[in-house]
């Protein structure tokens, strides 16, 4: 059973930083790109950052600069290091995996940004 398990949302002022981390379950970590999307209220789920299995990245314009994502195969994890919040990345943030063996998702983790 393939599980992705978000951690490390929570409030913080503008101008704060939050770590979120999803540590993956079955699957082979390794194979996989793993992304960062977020999503919210009233808007469409968009893309945060990925991260390849060969580590190559890619940001939204809006979070260039102040969002790092990362990955620890041997520990099956993928962080998103984000910095200079602001009120406007207010959403839930959900982990995903993907591969031609699937298309995974977690089930998301608030982050809340107060001005």
């Amino acid at each position: 059973q393939v599980q992705l398990a978000e951690s490390g949302g929570g409030f913080v002022q503008a101008g704060g930083s939050l770590r979120l981390s999803c540590a993956a379950s079955g699957i082979i970590f390794s194979f996989y790109r793993m992304g960062w999307y977020r999503q919210a209220p009233g808007a469409q789920r968009e893309l945060v950052a990925h991260i390849t299995p060969g580590g190559n990245t890619n940001y939204a314009d809006s979070v260039k600069g102040r969002f790092t994502i990362s990955r620890d195969n041997a520990k099956r994890t993928v962080y998103l290091q984000m910095n200079s919040l602001k009120p406007e990345d207010t959403a839930v943030y959900f982990c995903n995996a993907l591969a031609n063996l699937g298309d995974y998702w977690g089930q998301g983790t608030q982050v809340t940004v107060s001005s």
